[in-house]
């Protein structure tokens, strides 16, 4: 049997991922991770909650519990550069990062130098193979498979982790949880990013960044209305414009239609904003990502994939068209709705996470 320490959330997934490992026989040990500082008190980052319910998950198993505190990690690898891409416009997304550079990262070096073997989360995904060429594939829950976000693991940080949750379903993590009587077994998931937690976006970003107002534009350069900031646009977002029940153009023959937010000039602090779910400008046929992350050998140029633009997207067919160490151009079958540069593509051969990239245009 090995020694595996596991990350423990607080939530019924990584619960139930050490109780899977414990009845297997193996030496499990537990560590709450903590990754951010500045809002303890707040009730919407509860992450006191969250380590008092680690508490009781570890007595009902009969597991030692660490509080780790990554929060310089954190800050530094994750929070500096979410911050940097609001600031240039773009969408990032942080939980990628934060697999890459903590929990698969600083945990794992923290886990290795506890003697461990192993390391273990509650994610949804599976291994297979043996290193030093190990694949990541998706979930057997197509709802619940996260491997979108574990797309920037290397194989030396795969080789050691294991994700018991992998050939499972929610409903039957639930059950289990409550034929285990583990005290998170009703919890709710956990929605977004701590640091943000349930309070408005806006009021966020607000503490961190400055304010820049400007116009919002047709593409014809209409003004439409007033933006806070492309910082707390995303593209094809449609609610939080203020622009709901503003006509168009005379004889606009889409009047009616609701807007929504189709691109960003950095120039002109513009946000363009278009009439309609099937606009043009939100419809894309090639794809541009750069700063490139394969878990495996790479993907061959002129070979057909899949590709997610976003997390539970399904997989859409492309091609790539053309790629180099630092840059990926990918030609997509069918055109793709509000492809969002910051976010990640992921590319996929069949149930195989190949890796991926960020978005630029």
């Amino acid at each position: 049997m090995s020694r595996i320490v596991v990350g423990l959330s607080g939530g019924v997934d990584s619960a139930v991922a050490a109780l899977l490992l414990k009845q297997q026989g193996h030496e499990v040990r537990g560590v709450f991770m903590k990754n951010w500082e500045a809002d303890d008190l707040e009730e919407d980052c509860p992450i006191a909650q969250d380590y008092r319910d680690v508490l009781e998950i570890a007595e009902t198993l009969g597991i030692e519990v660490e509080l780790v505190n990554f929060s310089r990690e954190y800050q530094e690898r994750v929070f500096a550069y979410f911050l940097a891409e609001y600031r240039r416009g773009r969408t990032p997304n942080p939980d990628v990062l934060c697999n890459a550079e903590i929990k698969f990262k600083a945990f794992l070096d923290h886990a290795i130098s506890l003697g461990a073997e192993h390391i273990a989360t509650g994610h949804y995904a599976r291994l297979e193979g043996e290193a030093p060429l190990r694949r990541l594939e998706k979930a057997a829950d197509a709802n619940k498979d996260q491997s979108y976000f574990l797309y920037r693991l290397s194989q030396a940080q795969i080789a050691p982790a294991l994700f018991p949750l992998g050939g499972l379903t929610k409903p039957r993590v639930r059950e289990i949880a409550r034929q285990a009587r583990l005290p998170v077994a009703e919890k709710k998931d956990s929605t977004g990013i701590c640091f943000i937690g349930e309070r408005p976006f806006r009021a966020f970003l607000q503490r961190y960044l400055p304010t820049q107002p400007g116009d919002m534009v047709t593409p014809e350069g209409r003004i439409m209305g007033r933006h806070q900031g492309l910082m707390y646009h995303t593209i094809g977002q449609r609610r939080g414009l203020g622009i709901g029940g503003v006509k168009g153009a005379a004889g606009d023959k889409l009047d009616g239609e609701p807007w929504f937010a189709a691109g960003k000039n950095l120039e002109t602090n513009e946000l363009i904003v278009v009439r309609g779910h099937d606009h043009p400008l939100l419809l894309s046929t090639t794809l541009h990502a750069e700063d490139l992350s394969w878990i495996g050998p790479p993907p061959f140029v002129g070979k057909h994939y899949g590709a997610k633009t976003r997390y539970r997207q399904e997989d859409a067919a492309c091609v790539v068209a053309a790629m180099s160490a630092d840059t990926l151009v990918l030609r997509f079958l069918q055109p793709q709705w509000a492809v969002t540069p910051g976010q990640s593509v992921v590319l996929y051969e069949a149930h195989t996470c190949l890796g991926g990239g960020i978005i630029q245009a």
